[in-house]
């Protein structure tokens, strides 16, 4: 530990960064995005946001699987945000804001994308992401004529609504754009409150929206998401400690619930990408099908946002420093990652095929998402052999008895044995427990399948939960499974 309380415990960076100009192309990939878009529509797990009247491009559904999926991202956030340690304490904003906010923070003047229109079909794309073709010529995605885009024009990404029974510029607000204005204009209050000393976060979850003009990749670029994100405030002079303490705190949390190392990787912003707020800023990036992509942002902010609400509402917003006897306004260091993009993270991260023995001696492919225990969305399934009358009761016994120890047990009686074990392959279930009727006739075990290795082992029921415990709270990796 180092002797300064306001400086981080000292650590071994040894992650690699990669050029910010790296090339962010795919060649090869283990699985496409259709395949995961169509596994998660065929299990329920995310799917088109009012399908049944052609739905709304950008917005998805999440089903039961994908609403668990979605809770353990959130409980392994906060797990390692505030369960873990004593210097994060949570927040809950409210999405609408005085539009001042937005003003004071530079959403309102400069939160745009460079805005096209293709004068042949007249559809509207962004001017960065269009393509050349292959005589260098920039052509439209929808109708495919090239030389159709005019002059860009700057497009404002937040979406407007209004406050009370009438519609005008008094009553104008703003669907926030991220969760972070609302840690920034409450900071005084909560360390007042919180009596927390400087360096501290403050961490919330909550739903953002931007009016994306191309949302696409499923739900890696959608209008309405979810963000976790937290504002570490620090001493000026030890943000730059701090931003890579972070930095290594958030990679490593990636790497702990199972993401493969070659899958992801640090990359520093250029110069020319930064935000007007940011001394600067690096992605953790994920290999997906489509090329590398951000799943999270760590961004030293220096004290440009609490410098702007002070000056716009006329509030102090500095810290008295009473050790070192001086009152400043802390810099702040900001972690900021999306639920949606992390679970299709982890889906895409954990997806195989591969071959699998059958009952009758020969093999056959196999789907399995290999999820980290604390990420899957169902923990244990109960399975009785058959639908059989004599072995009903027991196995609802054994739901019973499971239920309030895990998160989600999932109870199928449905079909052949072998098919329930590929559904829940399917949706990443670390472990199946098999009533049989050995179970209600002899000797009251169950056989507990694993997922990974597909091995089984015989447990009697009244050692079931503690059985079960212990092979969670074991190490796992995407090595190992």
């Amino acid at each position: 530990m180092t002797d300064d309380p306001h400086l981080p415990p000292t650590f071994d960076a040894d992650y690699e960064t990669v050029d910010p100009l790296a090339d962010d192309t795919v060649t090869e990939h283990h699985t496409s995005m259709e395949t995961i878009v169509e596994l998660c529509k065929r299990r329920g797990i995310i799917f088109q946001s009012s399908e049944i009247y052609g739905g709304l491009r950008g917005a998805w559904d999440y089903g039961p699987l994908g609403v668990a999926l979605k809770d353990n991202v959130r409980n392994a956030w906060r797990k390692s945000m505030f369960q873990l340690r004593d210097d994060v304490v949570p927040l809950e904003a409210s999405i609408l804001m005085n539009p001042q906010v937005w003003e004071a923070s530079g959403h309102v003047g400069g939160f745009t994308d460079p805005l096209v229109e293709c004068s042949n079909c007249n559809t509207r794309h962004r001017e960065d992401q269009l393509e050349t073709n292959k005589k260098g010529e920039v052509y439209c995605p929808s109708c495919g004529q090239a030389g159709t885009f005019g002059e860009a024009k700057a497009f404002n990404l937040m979406f407007r609504t209004f406050v009370g029974p009438t519609e005008d510029t008094a009553a104008q607000v703003w669907l926030r754009p991220e969760t972070a204005q609302g840690m920034f204009v409450d900071f005084a209050h909560v360390q007042l409150t919180a009596r927390k000393k400087i360096p501290f976060g403050i961490g919330q979850i909550g739903r953002s929206f931007r009016n994306e003009i191309t949302p696409r990749n499923f739900i890696f670029r959608v209008r309405e998401f979810e963000q976790m994100e937290m504002e570490f405030f620090c001493k000026p002079g030890t943000d730059e400690e701090w931003h890579a303490y972070w930095i290594r705190q958030r990679y490593d949390w990636y790497r702990n619930l199972g993401l493969r190392t070659d899958n992801i990787r640090i990359r520093p912003h250029a110069d020319d990408e930064l935000s007007h707020y940011s001394k600067g800023t690096v992605d953790i990036e994920y290999r997906f099908p489509m090329g590398w992509g951000e799943i999270e942002g760590i961004a030293n902010r220096g004290n440009f946002d609490l410098t702007q609400h002070a000056e716009h509402s006329g509030k102090d917003l500095s810290y008295f420093d009473q050790a070192a006897d001086e009152r400043y306004l802390p810099y702040v260091i900001e972690p900021a990652a999306g639920v949606d993009r992390i679970a299709l993270t982890f889906l895409v991260d954990a997806y195989r095929q591969e071959e699998a023995p059958t009952a009758k001696g020969g093999t056959e492919t196999r789907t399995v998402l290999k999820l980290h225990p604390e990420i899957a969305p169902v923990k244990v399934a109960v399975l009785p052999l058959s639908k059989k009358d004599t072995l009903t009761p027991t196995a609802r016994e054994v739901n019973d008895l499971l239920k309030p120890h895990f998160a989600n047990v999932d109870y199928d009686e449905a079909g052949q044995i072998g098919r329930r074990y590929r559904r829940q392959d399917e949706v990443g279930t670390p472990f199946c427990v098999t009533v049989d009727f050995e179970t209600v006739e002899d000797d009251r075990a169950v056989t507990v399948r694993d997922r990974d290795t597909m091995t089984q082992e015989r447990i009697p029921i009244e050692k079931l939960v503690g059985y079960l415990q212990e092979r969670f709270a074991q190490p796992w990796s995407p090595d190992s499974a």
